[in-house]
């Protein structure tokens, strides 16, 4: 993998705002579908001129609130070395008050807290999206209506049997097919608010205060939907690596707001000349003509949309990893190009799973808007939170400009978040029981690491009292070089006590490696590697990976040349030592979370495999560890 710093052709900005409005965007261009229709029905709203404004003026000040203010504006800035995400916001938040433990520590189980929530979002925003696109075929003919979950289950089926092979072929038609979805939006609603331009009075916020002060309660209930309008716009933030903040920026004031504006428009124009459209006002706008077109593009943008998803799942799942918060999982490259294009199995088919039982369980586009959103307002809750510790700790700026800069987002974020949190029981509770599955496995496993080191610890020996002992009365010494993996410097690993014991030579060059991943995305290669020399040479080594990094090994061990350790690869043999973890009754667990532990340790994917050794030079060495 190159370094990051390594240099390459600028991109141009047409080509990344291009790429930016079909990966950041496929989420948030589908609301279309389904927000407007439920904010009415869930809500239980009369169609009534009132109402129709008022929604539409809600609805058009929660995007610029949230998305053009919030993200947009100001968490566009709160980059990590250029890179975005609630992960890098994260790693950002906990350096900035490093020197507060107790805080730091509260910060982090948020941060783990939201990330594992993101999980549950990542199964609602695919099977919502597919399942409101292909309901188009009810409108289409009524009696079609028993195939839109199969239809639904086919295309997600098909979706996710494909990513093994990567997105490198049809990622390119994304941009493209996203920016004709848009257009399609704007052209759409640009018909039917032309013949009816009165509905443009919504953009005046004071239908949206008359809507809430006519009918509090009613308008409470329907922000519940009203949410669904923003659903993707963590993806701004998170995609900021990929292309920047000018042109994630420049996509959404030049076309995807005005899009998203003009439709959402156009749909409430035809609800007010049209009220019984109100059971699907999206595919109502359109003639009956081009619906089997529109479907099929629909259908199109949804998957789109997945995609960008299921990417950001794989992407998220191996810096959560890299940070120590799940096990090591299998991992492949699907791309000889793009570092950043992988497949991880276990997610991808866990995804599918869990989507396809959100299809099936709950049947309709409008029963999954009731478990939609919770998810995502958590998200930005906590999104918030660690933005107010970045500019006040991190950057410094004075605490009353962090409070005004943070406390208005954190009120519209705490209203939505109350809104959705009284969707739980009908069916809110499905995104939250995965989020809280995931936390639990995530924090399990970062407490059982570390208790597991310092179990390590306490029996280690330290190494170069060791290496004295071992070269008073030398071993054998055979040619080659030594790699042995250990997760602590300055103690002797497993492997080389059992090398020892069992085969009682040692090779003519040992390295002792740790390695060591950072809270931050990425560390170049002119800060990859510390060497120190421990005498009869050996040295002890620390390699540098930010989460975002690939943990290469044999590469950055390539990098000792210059400072005077010359390995052959070829003649290089790799000694790791695998821990078997039995449960204990002293293991300062719970006596469930110390065999569920023990469990993932137990199935976590290779060492080899997560550190790219050449398997046919590893050597493994185990030993029982009891916790």
């Amino acid at each position: 993998m190159s370094s990051p710093s390594s240099p390459s052709a600028p991109v141009p900005l047409a080509a990344l705002t291009l790429g930016a409005i079909g990966v950041v965007y496929g989420d948030i261009g589908t609301s279309p579908l389904y927000a407007l229709k439920e904010a009415f029905t869930h809500g239980q709203l009369a169609v009534t001129p009132g109402n129709v404004l008022g929604i539409l003026s809600l609805m058009f000040w929660t995007i610029t609130v949230i998305v053009s203010l919030k993200y947009v504006t100001l968490i566009l800035r709160a980059d990590n070395h250029g890179e975005g995400g609630l992960v890098a916001l994260l790693a950002l938040a906990s350096q900035a008050v490093k020197d507060r433990p107790v805080l730091r520590r509260r910060l982090l189980l948020l941060g783990i807290f939201g990330t594992a929530i993101f999980f549950g979002d990542g199964v609602i925003t695919p099977a919502i999206s597919v399942l409101s696109a292909v309901e188009g075929l009810e409108v289409v003919a009524p009696g079609l209506h028993p195939y839109v979950v199969p239809v639904t289950v086919v295309v997600l089926t098909a979706l996710f049997a494909v990513q093994r092979h990567g997105t490198a072929a049809v990622g390119r038609w994304f941009g493209p097919v996203t920016v004709l979805w848009f257009l399609v939006l704007a052209g759409m609603g640009v018909m039917h608010v032309a013949a009816h331009p009165a509905v443009l009075q919504a953009l005046s916020p004071h239908h949206a205060l008359a809507f809430v002060l006519h009918h509090p309660g009613v308008a409470f209930v329907a922000l519940g939907a009203i949410v669904l309008c923003v659903t993707g716009a963590e993806a701004l933030y998170a995609d900021m690596g990929h292309f920047g903040r000018r042109p994630i920026r420049l996509a959404w004031f030049g076309l995807v707001m005005p899009s998203l504006v003009i439709n959402y428009f156009g749909q409430g124009a035809l609800l007010l000349t049209q009220p019984e459209h109100v059971s699907n006002p999206f595919y109502g706008m359109a003639p009956r003509w081009a619906l089997p077109p529109l479907i099929v593009l629909a259908t199109c943008a949804t998957v789109i949309a997945s995609q960008a998803l299921i990417s950001a799942a794989f992407s998220v799942t191996k810096q959560v990893v890299q940070l120590g918060y799940l096990p090591r999982l299998r991992i492949l490259h699907t791309s000889a190009r793009a570092a950043g294009q992988i497949y991880v199995p276990a997610v991808n088919w866990g995804l599918y799973l869990f989507i396809v039982a959100a299809v099936i369980g709950f049947g309709s586009s409008s029963e999954l808007a009731a478990a939609y959103g919770i998810a995502v307002t958590i998200d930005m809750l906590i999104t918030t939170v660690m933005t107010f510790f970045v500019i006040r700790y991190a950057w410094r700026y004075p605490w009353w400009l962090c409070v005004g800069a943070t406390a208005l987002f954190f009120a519209v974020d705490t209203l939505f978040f109350a809104a959705t949190v009284a969707k739980l029981f009908d069916g809110g509770w499905f995104p939250v029981v995965i989020g809280l599955v995931m936390f639990t496995l995530m924090t399990t496993w970062q407490r059982g690491r570390s208790l597991l080191g310092q179990r390590l610890r306490s029996e280690a020996i330290e190494l170069p009292a060791f290496l004295e002992a071992v070269f008073a009365s030398p071993p054998t010494r055979v040619e080659g070089t030594a790699v042995f993996l250990s997760a602590e410097t300055g103690v002797t690993p497993n492997a080389l006590l059992h090398n020892l014991k069992h085969n009682k030579v040692l090779h003519e060059t040992n390295l002792f490696v740790t390695v060591r991943h950072h809270e931050v995305p990425w560390i170049g290669f002119d800060r990859r590697v510390d060497v120190q020399p421990l005498g009869h040479n050996c040295w002890q080594v620390v390699l540098h990976f930010g989460f975002k990094n690939e943990p290469d090994v044999p590469e950055a061990l390539a990098l000792l040349k210059p400072m005077g350790v010359q390995i052959d690869e070829m003649n290089t043999s790799y000694f790791l030592s695998r821990e078997i973890v039995v449960p204990s009754l002293r293991s300062g667990m719970a006596g469930w979370r110390d065999k569920l532990f023990a469990s993932l340790h137990r199935n976590a994917s290779a060492a080899a495999d997560f550190l790219h050794l050449p398997a046919n030079r590893v050597v493994e060495l185990g030993a029982k560890v009891a916790l």
